[in-house]
């Protein structure tokens, strides 16, 4: 079976990133976004360190569909750099798994393809 894997998208506003979730979806680029609305986020940026509420989202994917998310999002997010990281899923329920390369496409497919 492909890989699968988890992708983590961060923003500063929920709603922005809830349509972004959606319009991956629609597209089959993700099979789900769990989205969770209030995380604080430290990091530094531009030599400040920063403490900022932001949104976070984790899409369920093939791995192969990564590189077409990191285009998308660096398209169409807000932020000058967004923070979209891949983990691997290296075990779970297999009707899962089936289930989320079920509902994405095939790399470089229209999102009508499947």
């Amino acid at each position: 079976m492909e890989e699968t894997c988890e992708v983590i998208v961060t923003a500063a506003e929920a709603e922005w990133l809830a349509e972004f979730t959606r319009r991956l979806v629609t597209d089959r680029l993700a099979a789900c976004g769990h989205n969770s609305a209030a995380i604080r986020s430290i990091y530094r940026w531009e030599g400040n360190v920063h403490d900022e509420d932001e949104a976070r989202v984790a899409l369920h994917t093939r791995r192969s569909l990564v590189p077409e998310i990191v285009v998308r999002a660096n398209q169409e997010h807000p932020y000058e750099v967004p923070c979209v990281i891949a983990v691997p899923i290296v075990d779970g329920n297999p009707e899962y798994l089936r289930w989320i390369i079920a509902e994405t496409r095939e790399p470089g497919q229209s999102p009508a393809a499947n």
